[in-house]
């Protein structure tokens, strides 16, 4: 009878274990974030091909059909915390780029998901402020008809602060030239990103 306590815990912690194990992807993802990162290198999926408003007042597709590698990044230009350090990072990334000769073979895009309040005026105005040249990284905003798919396939969750602005996930996304989705990347993980494209551009 005393052994009964002993055999309960066991086979709870069994449980716990087997159900732990499930839910993170056989132990490998613990966040939602780890997890939607391990599905993409695991899959590679395909992202939808949109078309986007530029900082200059263009429509261009994103990812482009042109043997180019993109580089994606979503914000909104009102945001004073994470999405200017993202903005300091691509930065880098283009100087990189250029640096590097890989300047001609990469588009890096800052998407707004807040279309209707980004305009084409504030999308130049954060672009100028971060060092967008609209060549090499351009600031755009898709239609809002075409906004939902397109946070659902890059995996972006936005949810409203209650005080005018948006609570969202942050991250480098690298799409190969094929549209498919082959890494993502903390927005500050710079020599990362540039490992990624070398990658995804064979």
């Amino acid at each position: 009878m005393r052994w009964a306590p002993i055999i309960a815990t066991v086979v709870a912690a069994t449980g716990v274990v087997a159900m732990l194990g499930w839910a993170t992807d056989g132990f490998r993802a613990f966040t939602a974030e780890a997890a939607r990162r391990l599905a993409v290198v695991e899959r590679s999926p395909v992202v939808p091909s949109v078309r986007v408003e530029t900082m200059d007042g263009t429509w261009i597709t994103v990812p482009p059909v042109d043997g180019r590698a993109t580089v994606v990044e979503f914000v909104y230009t009102g945001c004073p915390t994470i999405c200017r350090v993202s903005g300091e990072a691509l930065a880098r990334l283009r100087a990189r780029l250029v640096e590097t000769g890989l300047a001609g073979r990469v588009l890096i895009v800052t998407l707004s998901f807040d279309p209707q309040t980004d305009t084409p005026e504030s999308l130049a105005d954060w672009g100028r402020r971060h060092g967008a040249d609209g060549r090499v990284w351009t600031v755009a905003r898709p239609r809002p008809a075409d906004l939902p798919a397109l946070l659902d396939a890059y995996g972006i969750v936005v949810i409203p602060d209650g005080a005018g602005g948006w609570v969202h996930n942050a991250a480098l996304h690298v799409i190969d030239p094929s549209g498919r989705l082959r890494a993502i990347l903390d927005v500050e993980d710079v020599r990362g990103a540039e490992a990624a494209v070398r990658d995804a551009l064979g």
